[in-house]
């Protein structure tokens, strides 16, 4: 009798990827990862966290937003990271990598300022796994004809 090993899906490769990547996130509130694929292989990674050569919230030991009691989904503006979707296009655009028509997955649904990226950089299709409070993110991605896609 032969034993066979189940291999994972793709979509539960990459999700499983992205898992780890948010690993590496400094936020004191979420830690979110975020990868883009295209054709197969994966292109960029990302975690939310501060820009280079700015101290993150793990090395300050606090986090500006926590402190004012700012919910989830509101005043982006007042933390001082970057959303790990941002990241993960920014890292495209960085190395000259070009991610127009690829997927990206997620450990959080995208925020409307991640969402408009996502949207103009042209990436097609987003797996996520946890929801996140932006109603109108939604709005816009399915306008787009981005496919979201909850695993």
């Amino acid at each position: 009798m032969e034993n066979i090993i189940a291999r994972p899906t793709w979509d539960e490769y990459f999700g499983s990827i992205t898992k780890q990547v948010a690993t590496r996130s400094t936020c004191l509130r979420r830690k979110v990862g975020a990868i883009i694929v295209k054709d197969k292989r994966m292109l960029t990674t990302g975690y939310n966290g501060a820009p280079k050569g700015v101290k993150n919230c793990l090395e300050i030991g606090k986090c500006l937003r926590e402190e004012m009691g700012v919910p989830s989904g509101q005043r982006h503006e007042i933390c001082r990271g970057l959303h790990a979707e941002q990241n993960a296009i920014i890292q495209a655009a960085y190395h000259g990598v070009n991610i127009q028509d690829s997927i990206l997955y997620s450990t959080t649904q995208p925020c409307v300022q991640c969402a408009k990226m996502i949207i103009n950089s042209g990436i097609k299709k987003i797996y996520y796994f946890v929801d996140y409070p932006d109603e109108l993110s939604l709005e816009l991605l399915t306008e787009a004809g981005v496919e979201l896609i909850r695993l």
